[in-house]
């Protein structure tokens, strides 16, 4: 169809000027019986007529003066029209339609009667789309000759329109004036049609390859998402990155008059498709090659182990920061400056592309937050949470037209809730990791539980988003309520609360805190009564609890939580066990030491003290023995226990070996039965609860 129209074009100025030659006569044949005839052979020459003699003159005079007319009515030959000229006088009859235009909606119109300069302008210009089809003239080589070209198409748009819209007014005037100009103006049309679906093709190939050329060559540089991600915070998205997408301003510029001309010209459609998709091309390109992002389905998804799944997200996180900081304003500015002169189309295609990738970028954290839930995954979670968080109240900065704000909210809004609700059940999930921990094997040594320091380190990590989680459990406490395994007893933690802190309010999340450590208490004790001999079981508590307090008062947000009040309680707890360790361990010792029934009417029984001497040696050693093997891995506790149990007995074995030692008999007797002096003793006991099994030494210090 385009071939039959551009040979149409081609023809028809050729066919009006045949038409209007129709109109002009030639000279009328001469009359037959004023044809000069020859006499015949046998006849004899008469002589001439006076009368015919002088019509033969007058016959003469007439051809000579049709001579001189034919040689004064053939026109001087004159250079061909340029574009440039033949278009002032299309300038000029556009002017004189607007006027008649003005006019007619005053009732004061006059017919107008169609230049012929149209049709060589016409000729003239597709003349020019020949020579950019053949690659004889090229877009972009001169800036002039773009510009003549798109002055050209503007006016054929505009003839276009004109006699487009005179056509459709011919229906409402009489029949007769309709049949006058309606073959001129069909003819018009379909010339004009012609030349302008062959621009208009030409312009749409033109565009495409402006807006593929900027997307390869230009693209932004890497280096400057860090920075941007970082000034974000405290600058407006708009003015981040002034040079996103990578276009220059000629480019730009070029773009802007292309998409003028084509909007004019009816083809706004073709247009925008063409934008459309290289910019959806170019974004998702970006997405994947600048910032690492993948575009993962939902099956997908699901499908991926949480490791791969975990290097994902920070790369969603950053994706979305840039998309929102610097890519999307990027978009929209680019939008508006290549449909400057149509804002509204701007708008639209910058709202689909960006509404597009939005909701894409949204599947993959509902995507996430569909996954199996998992103690692991809450922290990446919240940061998901957090970057969604933080960029909804700006959304109306983000997007021209408050439905498409309404929609990606709506959509932002929906993923945040999924990521909280699956936050808040993981949370609550901790309750089942101390439940299912039934383990029957004591930790060897009393050392710290593998499900202590799993809590615990757990919390502490949670509570660096402290502030994410009270939001979280304040909007999901319906949730959390309805857990099976998390009935929080609100009324009664709050109610105990509000006696410790000044009837201050406990938060959920709070409340759900302390349940969790009011479980791990519950569980701990259950496990100490695994060990058979109740010090170790002691030395159990005292890890676990010294463990649990420092975790706590390290970190200063789930300090706030649990508070002063809390971590007095257990430092008490604490001390309690470390003097039923004293009395367990250290009492039966300290009764050998004890003069309590040596003397027998005065006079000291030798063979009570030798009993004496020898079940302090033998319950020392046993001790030493098996409480060098106990663990007590923090510092502190360690030395504190070592620091009490030689203020208890060293005073005791000094004294007791200062007052009974010269009963013994000096020799033999005194290095059988006194084994150790008081330092030994302490250097002994230094060696208690290191994880290592030691034996007192042979050597012995006589007194």
């Amino acid at each position: 169809m385009e071939k039959n129209l551009a040979e149409n074009s081609g023809s028809f100025a050729h066919r009006a000027e045949d038409a209007a030659g129709e109109t002009t006569h030639s000279p009328a044949p001469e009359p037959a019986d004023k044809v000069d005839a020859k006499p015949d052979a046998g006849e004899t020459e008469k002589p001439a007529d006076p009368d015919d003699v002088q019509g033969e003159q007058e016959l003469t005079e007439e051809k000579k003066e049709e001579e001189e007319e034919e040689t004064v009515e053939a026109p001087p030959e004159s250079p061909p029209p340029s574009l440039e000229k033949v278009s002032e006088d299309i300038d000029q009859f556009l002017v004189t339609l607007q006027s008649n235009k003005n006019a007619n909606n005053k009732n004061e119109a006059t017919a107008l009667e169609v230049p012929k300069s149209i049709h060589t302008f016409l000729d003239l210009v597709e003349q020019k789309i020949k020579k950019h089809d053949s690659g004889e003239a090229k877009w972009g080589e001169r800036a002039e000759e773009d510009s003549l070209f798109l002055e050209s198409v503007n006016r054929v748009s505009k003839l276009m329109n004109h006699f487009t819209e005179h056509a459709q007014s011919q229906r409402s005037e009489e029949q007769e004036d309709k049949d006058r100009v309606k073959g001129e103006t069909d003819f018009l049309i379909n010339g004009l049609g012609a030349i302008q679906q062959r621009a208009m093709s030409f312009l749409e190939e033109e565009f495409r390859s402006l807006m593929e050329e900027s997307r390869n060559q230009n693209k932004p540089d890497p280096k400057w998402k860090q920075p941007v991600a970082e000034a974000s915070e405290s600058e407006p998205p708009a003015e981040a990155v002034m040079d996103f997408p990578g276009f220059a301003e000629e480019t730009v510029a070029n773009l802007s008059k292309i998409a003028k001309e084509m909007i004019l010209g009816g083809y706004e459609n073709e247009c925008c498709q063409v934008y459309a998709v290289s910019r959806r091309q170019a974004f998702e390109e970006g997405l994947h090659k600048l910032l690492g992002y993948e575009k993962l389905s939902v099956d997908e998804v699901q499908k991926m182990q949480w490791e791969p799944l975990e290097r994902e997200i920070p790369t969603w996180i950053n994706a979305w920061k840039e998309c929102a900081a610097v890519w999307f304003p990027g978009e929209w500015r680019l939008a508006e400056s290549v449909f400057a002169d149509k804002a509204d189309t701007g708008a639209s295609l910058y709202g689909d592309l960006s509404r597009r990738i939005a909701v894409q970028l949204f599947n993959f954290v509902e995507s996430v937050a569909m996954t199996k839930r998992a103690g692991e995954k809450l922290f990446k979670f919240l940061d998901m949470y957090e970057t969604l968080r933080d960029v909804i109240p700006n959304m109306e900065n983000l997007f021209p037209d408050d439905i498409i704000v309404r929609e990606i909210k709506a959509e932002a809004t929906s993923a945040k809730c999924r990521l909280g609700e699956a936050a808040v059940l993981i949370f609550c999930d901790l309750e089942n990791s101390i439940k299912s921990e039934t383990g029957k094997t004591p930790v060897a040594g009393g050392a710290v539980h593998p499900l202590t320091r799993y809590i615990m380190n757990y919390l502490r990590l949670a509570c660096e988003y402290k502030d994410t989680l009270e939001e979280v459990f304040k909007e999901h406490s319906k949730i959390e309520r309805s857990d099976s395994t998390s009935r929080p007893h609100y009324e009664g933690e709050e109610s105990k609360a509000k006696n410790q802190t000044n009837k201050e309010k406990v938060s959920p999340f709070a409340a759900q805190l302390m349940r969790v450590m009011e479980l791990l208490d519950s569980n701990l004790e259950g496990k100490a009564k695994l060990y058979k001999e109740v010090a170790l079981s002691c030395i159990f508590m005292m890890n676990n609890g010294r463990y649990i307090v420092q975790k706590i008062k390290g970190s200063a947000e789930i300090y706030e939580v649990m508070g002063e009040t809390w971590c007095r309680k257990r430092s008490t707890e604490l001390r309690t066990y470390h003097k039923n360790y004293q009395i367990e361990t250290w009492g039966k010792i300290l009764s050998f030491l004890s003069p309590k029934g040596l003397n027998d009417n005065g006079k000291v029984q030798k063979p009570v003290l030798k009993e004496r001497f020898k079940s302090f040696n033998a319950a020392f050693e046993e001790i030493h023995k098996t409480q060098s093997a106990w663990v007590v891995s923090d510092e502190q506790l360690q030395s504190e226990l070592r620091v009490s149990i030689s203020a208890l007995v060293i005073p005791a074995y000094r004294s007791f070996l200062g007052r009974f030692s010269q009963y013994l008999d000096p020799g033999r007797q005194t290095e059988k039965y006194i084994k150790y002096q008081a330092e030994d003793v302490e250097t002994y006991i230094d060696e208690l609860f290191d994880g290592n099994p030691h034996h007192p030494g042979a050597a012995r210090k006589k007194a």
